[in-house]
Order: structure tokens, then C-alpha cells, then sequence
């Protein structure tokens, strides 16, 4: 089938992005579903640094490829035993075999074939179902440019396959998918709140309850406040942490964290944040949860936690960037570093309880929505997403 999509071809774009169009509205060809796969009917897809990552080209990916991670949708066609058309579904961006050592620890985000899909653009099957087709083969051109009125980047191939994201590719109308990324959810949900929680909701969420494990009483500290960083900020609310303390340098992020029950707002601009952090929580934070991206807001991060505590690192950082810390503090203070991805969720068990907890009014997740765009308003809605000016922009199909 003919389907519509936002393809990168290229990566590291100059920016405004309105300009530069490193995103191009084409035609592709999607193949049927293979034995485990779904067609899914893309209803809404959040807009998230880890595609923005791509585009700017600090997470190196294979090009030519359809972006998009965070996304809720409908089944058309199923090709797996435990979903059937109509099913409404969303997605973690790990698809999680089952099979592997880590999976059969319970640690699905270690999933080793499927990291090894996400890093070569391919389904968990290892095949791509995208492919651009000629250009005699397509209907009526849109107003974008098509693959042959644009020419070659440098670096890249002409080869007509296109790769998959993260197992996803949710910036089109339909999207072929393994069964092994997608989660069967509540089909009242509105699309564009339900798209939160396959990225932004059960990373940040998780991370406060899976990985660290936050216990009522204990302090938190999150370092960044997009959708990411106030899900985590949601999460400690959740299981009662105290104080809570929210770091940005965006006046209206560090207003809402408040809202959302912070008990102190830290302009990350000022001086000295991890001494202001620790002088918040009586000597550091129980846990810091950076989630910028970062290795200097890292280091604040680990400066702000106290003795015995634990620092989480959520932000996925360019894989240049460096962490010093006194290494003896780690013996000597007895002091916790450790990565969370995916939240370290099981995205079969917790997309539907945070999904839950939502609905009872005990994640308002809808808070995190900041507005809705079009496909064809993507690359200006990335300069939004560039500027931090927004938590969460969904686009919806």
C-alpha cells in the first residue's frame, strides 16, 4: 500500500529546521505484514529529543529512515495470535523478544536482538517493509518534494529502502510494526494522550519506579522538565517522595512542576544549583534523575545527590560527551550512578497500569500536552521542540 511519512535523509541539518527541511513529506511503499507483525493505522505520534537527536545528528542512525517512536494507533491487519484487527495499541520503542537473557531477567529495555534492530533500522524480524517506490508508481505528488526532485545528500544511499525507528516509525498514516513493540491499551483513550505513554510516561514514570525504586518520604531532584523530566516528576508525586525539587532554565516549566507538586523550582541558570538542591533536601537529594541528556547536567545531577543516595540518568547525551566524578565518592559516600532505559519497564505490564493510574486521576498525564501538529508542520514544530519552549507536541493523523 501507498502510505504518507516524514523521511529523514540526512542528518545534522542546520537549524531553523522551517528552512533547512531536513524532513520530507513522501509517498512510500509499506509492504504487508510479516508472520508476527501488525498494519497499524497511526493515530497520533508525540514528537520527542530522540528523534530530534537524529535529526541534529548527535544519535547517529542509518539513513534514510522514517522517524517517529511515540505513537498510539489502531490494527488493520495481524499477523500475531494475540492481537486482532481493531485493537487499539501503543508502543515501546524496544521491541523485546522474550527469548534473550535479558528479556528472560525481566529486562525487557536490554533486549538484545532487539537493540540490535533498533541500531540497524530494521523490524525485529530484521526486514524493512518501507521502500520508495518509483516515482511513475505514485499517485499525485503532494506539495513536498519527492525522493527524485531532491538530490542526494552526501553520505547517503540512493538504495530505495527506507529504515524503520526504534521498530516504529510513527510520523506516517500506517505502519507496519512487530507484534514484540506493541501493547494492547484502552481504546477510549484520547490518541494524542495515549501516544505519551509509550515514551515520555513510561520513561520517566519508570525511571522514578522501576529503576530507583523511590520509596514515600525519600527526596527527588529532576534535572530537565520536558516530557520526559516532568513524567518523572509525576512519578515522585506518585509514590510520595519529599521534598521534590525541579531544575530547568524555563520559567514556565519550572511554574508548572509546581503545579504539578514540586515543592521547589530552581532556575538552572542561577549559580550554584546542586548547593541550592542540597540546601532544598537537607544535605542532597535521596535521588537525582537527570534527564536532559547531558554529561554537564550529569555532573550537577551527582553533585546534587547526598551520601548513600542514588543518581539515575535518563537523557541520552551525543556519544562524545564525557562524566568526571571524584571516582573515591562512589566508596566513600557509598554513593549510586546508574542508567534507566525505557524506564526499565516491562511495557506489557506498566503502559496499561500507568494508563490506569491516569484515568483515576493519579498521573495527569495530560498535563504534559502542549499542542497538536499537523505532518506537514513538523519541521517547524522540531524548532519548537529544539527551543525547549515545549514539553510535549503529538501529532495527530
Amino acid at each position: 500500500m501507498i502510505v504518507r511519512g516524514a523521511v529523514l535523509r540526512e542528518m545534522g541539518l542546520p537549524s531553523p529546521y522551517a528552512e533547512s527541511r531536513p524532513l520530507t513529506i513522501e509517498e512510500l511503499h509499506l509492504a504487508p505484514p510479516g508472520p508476527g507483525e501488525l498494519l497499524v493505522r497511526i493515530r497520533a505520534a508525540g514528537l520527542c529529543h530522540s528523534d530530534l537527536s537524529v535529526i541534529n545528528g548527535s544519535r547517529p542512525r542509518v539513513m534514510p529512515m522514517l522517524l517517529g517512536h511515540e505513537a498510539t494507533g489502531e490494527v488493520i491487519q495481524s499477523e500475531a495470535a494475540n492481537f486482532a484487527p481493531g485493537d487499539t495499541v501503543g508502543f515501546a520503542f524496544v521491541p523485546a523478544c522474550g527469548a534473550c537473557a535479558p528479556c528472560a531477567e525481566g529486562r525487557a529495555a536490554l533486549c538484545e536482538p532487539g537493540a540490535a534492530a533498533n541500531a540497524t533500522g530494521t523490524l525485529l524480524s530484521g526486514e524493512r517493509r518501507l521502500t520508495i517506490p518509483p516515482t511513475s508508481d505514485l499517485p499525485p505528488a503532494s506539495d513536498q518534494p519527492s525522493p527524485s526532485d531532491r538530490p542526494p545528500a552526501a553520505g547517503t544511499s540512493l538504495a530505495s529502502e527506507v529504515h524503520h525507528h526504534l521498530g516504529v516509525s510513527g510520523f506516517a498514516d500506517y505502519a507496519v510494526v512487530s507484534a514484540r513493540s506493541a501493547v494492547r491499551i484502552d481504546p477510549s483513550l484520547p490518541p494524542e494522550i495515549a501516544a505519551l505513554f509509550g515514551c515520555a510516561v513510561m520513561t520517566g514514570v519508570g525511571a522514578v519506579v522501576n529503576t530507583a525504586r523511590v520509596q514515600a518520604g525519600q527526596s527527588a531532584v529532576v534535572f530537565g522538565l520536558g516530557g520526559v523530566g516532568l513524567s518523572a516528576l509525576l512519578g515522585a508525586v506518585l509514590v510520595g517522595a519529599h521534598p521534590i525539587v525541579a531544575v530547568d532554565v524555563v520559567p514556565e516549566k519550572l511554574s508548572l512542576a509546581l503545579e504539578l507538586g514540586a515543592t521547589h523550582a530552581i532556575d538552572a541558570r542561577g549559580n550554584d544549583v546542586a548547593e541550592q538542591v542540597r540546601e532544598a533536601t537537607d544535605g542532597g537529594a535521596h535521588y537525582a534523575f537527570e534527564t536532559v541528556g547531558s554529561a554537564a547536567v550529569l555532573g550537577q545531577a551527582y553533585a546534587a545527590t547526598r551520601r548513600g543516595g542514588t543518581t539515575v540518568t535518563v537523557g541520552l547525551p551525543d556519544p562524545s560527551q564525557l562524566l568526571s566524578i571524584p571516582a573515591v565518592s562512589l566508596v566513600a559516600e557509598e554513593r549510586t550512578l546508574k542508567g534507566s532505559y525505557l524506564g526499565s519497564a516491562i511495557p506489557s505490564r506498566d503502559i496499561p497500569r500507568y494508563i490506569a493510574l491516569y484515568q483515576a486521576g493519579r498521573l495527569p498525564v495530560d498535563r504534559l500536552l502542549t499542542s497538536t501538529v499537523r505532518l506537514e508542520s513538523l519541521n517547524e514544530a522540531f524548532d519548537t521542540l529544539a527551543t525547549g519552549t515545549s514539553i510535549r507536541q503529538v501529532l495527530v493523523l
